[in-house]
């Protein structure tokens, strides 16, 4: 399944009318970012999610949602889970984004993209060990027939 940044909200199915929040089930929050009710509940599990409980219902709220969103964002771009949750973090305590969560991200980006830079050249070389390989093996073939 694929994660998309969704731009329609579902409807709301939850919501007390009376309260301007919108709430989402497991199975809209679900559908909204194209993946499993298990993988939601993993990510409460790892404490990226702490939705409402109203008995055995799971009540997710924007801010939920918005976490969520980030959390497979992060995802996306190849953070840990610890990663993401420092930035998730960061975000709840500063929501319009402080300077110290902005340059911790920036950081954090920094970092990956380094170690992104590395495995990049990690291929490369493994590119040329396999051309290299492959040229000989060639050469060899040619020599015996």
């Amino acid at each position: 399944m694929h994660q998309s940044d969704p731009t329609i909200e579902p409807t709301d199915s939850v919501s007390n009318r009376s309260d301007t929040r919108r709430h989402y089930t497991i199975g809209e929050l679900a559908r909204l970012f194209d993946i499993t009710p298990r993988t939601i509940r993993f990510y409460e599990q790892e404490g990226l999610l702490e939705p409402e409980r109203r008995g055995q219902t799971r009540i997710y709220h924007d801010k939920e949602r918005v976490r969520l969103k980030l959390t497979l964002r992060g995802k996306r771009l190849g953070f840990s889970l610890a990663e993401i949750r420092e930035v998730v973090e960061l975000y709840d305590a500063m929501p319009d984004g402080d300077v110290r969560q902005l340059r911790r991200l920036l950081e954090l980006l920094a970092e990956k993209r380094a170690e992104m830079q590395r495995q990049l050249e990690d291929i490369r070389l493994m590119q040329r060990e396999l051309d290299d390989v492959e040229s000989r093996c060639r050469n060899a073939l040619a020599d015996r027939t």
